[in-house]
């Protein structure tokens, strides 16, 4: 348990010097597989939760911990007060966590120790706001949504993420709930690769938005169809499945060895290609093009807590031009009344929203065909007849990632 903890306090340091969590597997790799999975769900329960829990520590330390004091404060405070841990354990191995910080660990020892004691009795931790998004995130996101909408979005972000899965076409996995979209949904702790039908290769995870522009796509058998910024993959191999011809492009080499390994584990096939998405170009025209395209994946805070941490919203200009030269290349490799399907995993309308509407004023012609899809409800739809996904909607089911996505299709 305490190489647990002393794995997650070396992520959220990291975090701290500005590395996210999925880039620091050296920071485990000491740690049994076990270990290393608890760690990293305790270093995300802590982001998820660190306003709360310095509220509660706020009341009862007489002046700013260290950082590193700070982060075991945290760690501790989340694991009684939200993970209901033992107390006597939790603040034991709290202290002697902060007695390995060296001498100026052992001055404060006593100190944590006090705090915890009185913060294991505290009352009132649910009714504490949830983590707030940061300023730059939250403004556009109150004047889009609304700030109930805000305020819903920051309590789904708090309640992470289940696992969603997509299925072959027929299969099923025992206990899993089938959403209205057609995903399934694991509730509670699993190991992905134990669960019926991993190995197999009956089924992917995919969040359940993650999966909704492949469906507005409607995929054809046979059809000549390029996702584009491929990796990870999910999207590639729902094309596979309904019998598209398809070019998976992703700029890097690495990413693409994760989509050959999850083609090949679902018996699927795909020609996978290394390239820049705005370079690439294919030896005729495409009856279609996925372009999920590279954002500021604010949509996707519920499972990577991080990223409220380390973004600063100062990349947002240079993406909105890039995700804009990314769409006018993908329309030059759709034939004449070919569609695309733009994607992207944020809540920011001018990654989204915006972006569509700059594009229809740029290409006459092009036009934005309405969703109709199984589950989806009128509320997605937008005024541009895109589809808008948001954390909070299927609070009561466990939320989903934030999307939007918009069909386009081609002049003929």
């Amino acid at each position: 348990m305490d190489m647990a903890r002393g794995g997650a306090l070396r992520l959220l340091a990291g975090v701290r010097d500005g590395l996210s969590l999925s880039d620091q597997a050296g920071a485990l790799k000491a740690l049994a597989p076990p270990d290393q999975a608890r760690a990293a769900r305790l270093a995300a329960e802590v982001l998820r939760h660190q306003s709360r829990a310095d509220a509660v520590i706020g009341a009862y330390v007489s002046r700013r911990p260290s950082p590193q004091v700070a982060d075991i404060l945290r760690l501790a405070t989340v694991e009684l007060l939200q993970l209901d841990g033992a107390a006597h354990g939790v603040v034991d191995a709290a202290v002697t966590l902060t007695r390995g910080l060296g001498q100026k660990g052992q001055a404060a020892a006593g100190m944590v120790n006090a705090v915890l004691r009185k913060v294991a009795a505290h009352r009132g931790w649910t009714d504490l706001p949830p983590q707030p998004m940061p300023h730059w995130l939250r403004d556009p996101v109150a004047a889009a949504y609304g700030e109930e909408a805000a305020r819903a979005i920051e309590a789904a972000h708090q309640a992470g993420a289940p696992l969603d899965l997509t299925p072959k076409p027929g299969a099923v996995v025992e206990g899993a709930e089938t959403l209205p979209t057609g995903s399934l949904r694991v509730h509670g702790p699993a190991q992905v690769s134990a669960l019926p039908g991993f190995a197999a290769g009956d089924w992917w995870v995919q969040d359940a938005a993650a999966a909704l522009p492949v469906r507005l796509l409607d995929p054809q058998a046979g059809e000549r169809i390029a996702d584009l910024c491929a990796a990870p993959g999910g999207k590639t191999l729902q094309l596979a499945a309904a019998g598209a011809q398809v070019t998976a492009v992703d700029i890097s080499p690495a990413r693409l060895r994760r989509v050959a390994e999850n083609l090949n584990r679902c018996a699927l096939s795909a020609d996978l290609v290394a390239a820049d998405a705005l370079e690439w170009r294919p030896d005729t025209a495409l009856e279609a093009v996925l372009l999920d395209a590279p954002c500021s994946a604010t949509g996707t805070i519920r499972r990577h807590p991080d990223l409220s941490f380390l973004r600063d919203g100062s990349g947002i200009p240079g993406l909105v031009d890039l995700q804009a030269r990314l769409i006018d290349h993908a329309l030059s490799l759709i034939r004449p009344g070919g569609r695309l399907v733009y994607a992207v995993c944020s809540l920011l309308p001018d990654e989204g929203e915006v972006q569509v509407a700059a594009a229809l004023a740029r290409h006459p012609g092009l036009a934005v065909e309405t969703p109709d899809l199984p589950g989806v409800t009128p509320g997605w739809i937008t005024a541009e007849g895109g589809l808008r996904t948001r954390p909070d909607f299927w609070a009561d089911r466990g939320g989903m990632d934030g999307f939007f996505m918009a069909r386009l299709r081609k002049a003929e």
